[in-house]
């Protein structure tokens, strides 16, 4: 194995630099880049994130996602919305994650496959 190897890149090491522990299964914006807690991380510490995979997780309850559809993830709600909301201020949008199954208006959550290629964060 080359000796420069760090890990495979599905998971990434994060530390929990906010003001709020993260709880496993929660979505994380890493940068441009959204990946799913694998387990409880507290305030200051270290844990995993998958960047890569397909995890059920929260979406904005009115909107309508097509399977296959990019996202936006909208920071104020952590919930994910269609491609065509229009994005605020620190919302993600583009290739980090898509609509691995459709969900119509009512769902609150569904199966989103996480990418780990870093989409756009609204300025």
């Amino acid at each position: 194995m080359a000796t420069n190897f760090v890990q495979d890149g599905r998971m990434l090491n994060v530390t929990n630099s906010t003001s709020a522990d993260i709880t496993s299964g929660q979505v994380v914006p890493v940068g441009a880049v959204l990946g799913v807690a694998m387990d409880d991380i507290a305030v200051g510490e270290t844990g995993v994130l998958a960047i890569d995979g397909v995890f059920t997780v929260p979406k904005v309850s009115a909107a309508e996602i097509n399977q296959g559809e990019s996202l936006t993830w909208v920071t104020a709600s952590s919930a994910f919305d269609s491609n065509a909301a229009t994005a605020a201020t620190g919302d993600i949008t583009g290739a980090t994650a898509f609509a691995a199954e459709a969900a119509g208006a009512g769902a609150a959550s569904l199966a989103v496959k996480f990418t780990g290629v870093p989409g756009t964060v609204k300025a």
